[in-house]
C-alpha cells in the first residue's frame, strides 16, 4: 500500500495561517498533541468499559521524548489508533472531527463525553514548529493493517503500509531551524509542566534518579544506590475530580501547597462540582489578601477536562473574585481552536453567575455559623467583599448581611448592627445617620480622640478601594452619611443644631481672622473662626469631606473624575475663638510676636495632619526650642 495525495482544504495557504497565526504561542503544540495522545487513550478504555474492545488494554500511559542530534520531538501513545482511511478522513479533512462520529456510535453510553477528542486544527498546531511530521499508527481494530503518514507542511501527503506492531500512535515531529529551542529537556519539562500537570493519563518524559536501599555495609548500616526510574510528569487524579466527602482538610491545604508552593495557608475554600445545566467542577481557595491587590490576579488555573487552558479567566470568573486562588475545569466553558482564549455565550455567563452564589452562600455559611473566626478572617476577605458588593448587584445583595465594619476598638458589625449602635449619638438635626471613619489610624489619633470624648464611635476604612465602596454605601444606606473624622472639626463632623457662643467680639474676631491669614500666607488654606469648646484644639486643619473624596477617587483612577485633572488641595484651618490661645494672641505685644504665635499653632495642626515638612518643619522644631528657653 502506498498512496499519494492533496489534504482537502480550503485554501492552499492553510499551513502558513497555521504557522503564524492560528495560534499565539507556539509552545502549545506540544499541549495540543499530548491531549490527542490523551484522548485516544482514554476513547481506547472507554472502549473497553463498554465491551466494544476485548483486547488487552496493557501500557497505557502517553510517552514523550525528543533527540537533540535528530532534531525530533515524538509523542506516543497506546490508545485507539488509526486506520489509514481514518487518517485520510480525520488528518487530510482538515475540517471534519472525529469526535461527531465517535460520539454518534456512543451518544447513549453513559459520560460518553468523557472520551471525546479532536483530531483536526489541534493536530496541524505541529507544523508550526516542525519541516515534516510523521504519524505511525496501528488501530485497535481486528485485522487492522498499521500506517504510515508523511507530510512536509505543503498541502501534498504520502501515506504508506507502516511498521508499528502494537495498538496506538506516534507523532514525530522534524523540528525546524526556527524553533530549536524546543529539543531542550528544560524546555520541554516546562510546557509539560505547565499544561499536562494534571492529565487524566499517565505523561513520561524521560527518567529520573532515585535512590534505594541496597543491603548493609560491614557495621550494620544501610548502602543506598542511585536507579533511574521513568518520569512521570503528572498528577492523574487532581483534587477537583474528587468527592469532597472524601477529603480532608489537610488534603485541600496539600493541593494548594502544589498549586502555590511558595504561599500562605489560604483562609478557607470552595469545592465546586455542578452537572446541570452545565459540567463545571473545581476548587477555590480564599487566600490571605490583606491590602495587596494588584498581586493577587490571574491565580485562578482554567482547565478543560484537566488540560490546562489558560489563568486569565476574567470572562468565566467574576472580575472581583480574580483575587481567589485555585483551578476550575469544566468542558462546557467554549474555546476557540487554539483553546486560548475564552469565548463570552450562555455558558460562561451562568458558570459565572453560579460561582457568585456559591461564594456568597460559602460566606454566608461562615459567618453564620463560625462568626468568631469569620471576623478573625475579615481583614484578609474585606477586599473582595466590598470589591464584589460595589460590582455586581446580586453579590450586594446577599453580602450586606455578612459584610462587616471594624471599628478603632477592634469590634466587629455587620451593616444592620452598626446603624443601630450609632443611632443615639450619631444622628444629626435632619435625622442623617453619620458614619465617621478614618484611613490611617496611627496618623488620625487627635481626631479619632477628639470623635470618641463626645461619644462617637469610628470605623476603620484603610483597604485600596474604600473610597469606592464609601461613595457606594452612602447610595445604598437610607439617611446615612459617611465622613472622615478628619475632615471637620470634632464638633462639626455632626451637625445637631447646637450654637456655642464665641466669647470674642466682632471685632477681635475679625482681628484673629487677619493675624492667622498673615502667618500663613497662602492661598490654599481659608481661615474661619469658629466658637468650639474651650478645651477643643486651637486650630485645626482638615479638608473638607466632599474634595477629600474626590481626591481619593481620583487616586484611584474610579469615577471619572480624572477628567478634571489635578485637582489642588484646599483646605480649612478653623481656630477655636474660645480657645485661651485667641485671647493671648490678641493682648501679645507686636505684631510679629502675635503672628509668631498663630503660625506656630497652624503648624501644630499641619503636624497633627502628617503635613508640616520641608523648611516649614525645621522653622517649628526652631520656633518651639525658643518658646521652651523663654
Amino acid at each position: 500500500m502506498q498512496e499519494k495525495g492533496t489534504i482537502s482544504i480550503h485554501t492552499e495557504n492553510i499551513f502558513p495561517i497555521i504557522k503564524k497565526f492560528l495560534y499565539s504561542d507556539h509552545e502549545i503544540f506540544l499541549r495540543e498533541l499530548v491531549a490527542n495522545a490523551v484522548d485516544a487513550t482514554q476513547k481506547i478504555k472507554r472502549l473497553s468499559s463498554l465491551g466494544e474492545y476485548t483486547g488487552d488494554l496493557g501500557e497505557t500511559r502517553v510517552e514523550v521524548d525528543f533527540n537533540e542530534k535528530k532534531k525530533t520531538i515524538t509523542i506516543s501513545d497506546r490508545g485507539i489508533g488509526m486506520t489509514a482511511e481514518e487518517i485520510k478522513k480525520y488528518i487530510n479533512q482538515i475540517a471534519f472531527s472525529g469526535a461527531t462520529e465517535f460520539v454518534e456510535k456512543f451518544k447513549d453510553a453513559q459520560d460518553a463525553k468523557e472520551i471525546i477528542g479532536k483530531f483536526g486544527l489541534g493536530f496541524y498546531s505541529a507544523f508550526m514548529v516542525a519541516d515534516k511530521v510523521e504519524i505511525d499508527t496501528l488501530s485497535y481494530q481486528d485485522g487492522a493493517e498499521p500506517a504510515h503518514w508523511i507530510c512536509d507542511g505543503s498541502t501534498e501527503f504520502e501515506i504508506k503500509e507502516g511498521k508499528r506492531k502494537e495498538r496506538g500512535t506516534t507523532i514525530t515531529l522534524h523540528i525546524n531551524e526556527d524553533s530549536k529551542e524546543f529539543l531542550a529537556q528544560s524546555r520541554i519539562q516546562g510546557i509539560l509542566d505547565k499544561y499536562a500537570k494534571f492529565l487524566p493519563i499517565e505523561i513520561m518524559f524521560g527518567q529520573k534518579d532515585k535512590s534505594v536501599e541496597d543491603g548493609e555495609d560491614k557495621e550494620g548500616n544501610k548502602k543506598w544506590k542511585t536507579i533511574k526510574e521513568d518520569n512521570i510528569i503528572n498528577n492523574t487524579a487532581p483534587l477537583w475530580t474528587k468527592s469532597p466527602s472524601d477529603l480532608k482538610d489537610e488534603d485541600y491545604l496539600a493541593f494548594y501547597k502544589e498549586l502555590y508552593p511558595f504561599s500562605e495557608d489560604p483562609l478557607f475554600w470552595i469545592h465546586l462540582n455542578v452537572d446541570y445545566p452545565f459540567e463545571l467542577t473545581g476548587i477555590l481557595y480564599f487566600p490571605k489578601i490583606k491590602n495587596d491587590f494588584e498581586l493577587q490576579k490571574n491565580k485562578i488555573q482554567l482547565y478543560s477536562r484537566q488540560v490546562f487552558i489558560t489563568d486569565e479567566v476574567k470572562d468565566v470568573v467574576p472580575e472581583f473574585l480574580m483575587l481567589l486562588h485555585g483551578v476550575i475545569d469544566s468542558p462546557d466553558i467554549p474555546l476557540n481552536v487554539s483553546r486560548s482564549y475564552l469565548q463570552s455565550d450562555g455558558n460562561v455567563k451562568k458558570i459565572n453567575s453560579y460561582i457568585t452564589k456559591k461564594v456568597a452562600e460559602k460566606l454566608g455559611q461562615l459567618f453564620k455559623k463560625e462568626r468568631e473566626s469569620y471576623e478573625s478572617k475579615w481583614d484578609d476577605i474585606g477586599l473582595f467583599v466590598k470589591y464584589g458588593m460595589i460590582s455586581e448587584e446580586k453579590f450586594y445583595e446577599k453580602a450586606k448581611d455578612f459584610a462587616l465594619v471594624k471599628n478603632t476598638s477592634d469590634k466587629y458589625f455587620t451593616l444592620e448592627e452598626y446603624e443601630k449602635h450609632i443611632e443615639t449619638n450619631q444622628t444629626d438635626k435632619d435625622q442623617n445617620k453619620v458614619w465617621l471613619y478614618a484611613n490611617e489610624v496611627d496618623q488620625q489619633d487627635a481626631f479619632i480622640t477628639a470623635a470618641n470624648d463626645k461619644g462617637y464611635d469610628v470605623v476603620v476604612f484603610d483597604s485600596p478601594i474604600d473610597s469606592h465602596f464609601v461613595n457606594h454605601m452612602e447610595q445604598k444606606l437610607e439617611k446615612t452619611q459617611i465622613k472622615r473624622v478628619d475632615s471637620e472639626n470634632a464638633d462639626k463632623l455632626i451637625d445637631k443644631d447646637e450654637q456655642k457662643e464665641l466669647v470674642l467680639s466682632e471685632e477681635e474676631k475679625e482681628t484673629v481672622k487677619g493675624i492667622f491669614e498673615s502667618a500663613i500666607d497662602d492661598k490654599n488654606f481659608t481661615v474661619a473662626i469658629e466658637a468650639l469648646a474651650p478645651e477643643d484644639a486651637p486650630v485645626t486643619v482638615t479638608m473638607p469631606e466632599f474634595m477629600r473624596r474626590m481626591k481619593d477617587m481620583q487616586a484611584t483612577g474610579g469615577g471619572g473624575f480624572n477628567m478634571f485633572g489635578s485637582m489642588p488641595d484646599n483646605y480649612n484651618v478653623t481656630v477655636n475663638g474660645n480657645h485661651k490661645l485667641a485671647a493671648k494672641i490678641l493682648k501679645s505685644r507686636g505684631e510679629e510676636r502675635k503672628k509668631g504665635f498663630a503660625k506656630q499653632a497652624f503648624h501644630l495642626a499641619l503636624l497633627s495632619q502628617g503635613l508640616l515638612t520641608g523648611k516649614d518643619l525645621t522653622e517649628f522644631i526652631k520656633r518651639s526650642s525658643d518658646i521652651l528657653t523663654e
